[in-house]
């Protein structure tokens, strides 16, 4: 399944918990500017900007999951199964394959505003990637310093929401999770207020009464309103350690352990495989896997970006334990 979500204080951070019950290699990916991106209906791009993110082990073509260019422009894509709809190709229309639809928009496109416009021409177009790797239903929140978008495919075409919470996770369509939220309207970060009767006392027994109700489930729309909630309520420092510390921690408040969600037998789970952030002002990807506790950076900064050639680094898997004695 998975949850996105963005935060901001001096900087913007973007990322998401990639869950699911299968590992596809997944490795950091950083495109230089002047990699070759051939797409299946329209011209190759030869220059572009560079992008970093977190693509499938499987092909030298950067399959992302999740990244952000050079640009701050950030994007993630997350399951929308049974929902989702490619379609055929429009003539007139800018007709991309949806594995190709994060680096189309990031090769060429600076901030949100910039990408809702090139969205009113382009069209998602049923093509797999290949005969043994088809298409995944996505939806795809995408995320700058200014704001986010929610892009979903649909019947008539691609549908864009603005997306005030900063948040998304899989079904159902993004404005009946938005719409879900009202009812969690009461919920606070303070113990309440006794206002069920006035003729007789009730107890503050615990810390964290204000939050009684939100939900603690692993399905989409549990997650949805767990971490809109813990985001909103969020608190940290505007230094990078703190900010990205706190990122993690409100993905933290929705990931999937091993066993908790069953999928098939013999003992397929779904699970959260990792989880990422990105300072997108700085071009820093951090990250975390589901057997390595410990954060991960690399610097998109610090590689040859006028290079032709990807730069890939396998996801650090083991757990990396600092002893003190």
């Amino acid at each position: 399944m998975c949850t996105a979500s963005n935060y901001i204080t001096k900087n913007h951070y973007f990322g998401r918990n990639f869950d699911y019950e299968i590992s596809y290699n997944e490795r950091v990916t950083i495109t230089p500017r002047n990699f070759k991106f051939d797409f299946k209906l329209i011209d190759s791009i030869e220059s572009h900007y560079a992008i970093i993110g977190v693509a499938a082990g499987i092909d030298e073509y950067p399959l992302y999951y999740d990244a952000c260019n050079e640009k701050g422009l950030s994007i993630a894509g997350l399951n929308f199964a049974g929902n989702a709809k490619y379609l055929d190709e429009k003539e007139g229309m800018v007709n991309i394959t949806p594995f190709e639809f994060i680096p189309y928009l990031l090769s060429n496109y600076a901030n949100v505003g910039e990408v809702k416009q090139a969205l009113k021409n382009i069209n998602l177009v049923n093509i797999n990637f290949s005969e043994s790797l088809p298409l995944s239903p996505l939806h795809w929140m995408i995320s700058d310093e200014s704001g986010a978008i929610v892009v979903e495919p649909l019947d008539d075409g691609l549908k864009v929401y603005d997306n005030p919470v900063g948040v998304l996770t899989n079904n159902p369509h993004f404005d009946k999770q938005l719409s879900s939220l009202n009812k969690y309207m009461g919920l606070s970060n303070k113990n309440p207020k006794n206002l069920f009767s006035k003729t007789f006392d009730l107890d503050e027994y615990s810390r964290g009464m204000g939050a009684i109700g939100l939900p603690g489930d692993l399905s989409s729309s549990s997650r949805f309103a767990k971490v809109a909630f813990t985001r909103a309520n969020s608190f940290s420092g505007d230094g990078e350690m703190e900010s990205v510390s706190q990122f993690f921690h409100i993905l933290a408040s929705v990931e999937q352990q091993n066993g908790c969600t069953f999928i098939a037998d013999p003992d397929l789970y779904e699970y959260t495989i990792y989880t990422s952030c990105y300072n997108t002002n700085e071009g820093i990807l951090y990250y975390k896997t589901y057997n390595n506790s410990q954060i991960t950076a690399v610097k998109l900064i610090d590689e040859d970006l006028n290079s032709k050639e990807l730069i890939n680094y396998p996801l650090i898997n083991e757990e990396q334990i600092s002893y003190i004695n």
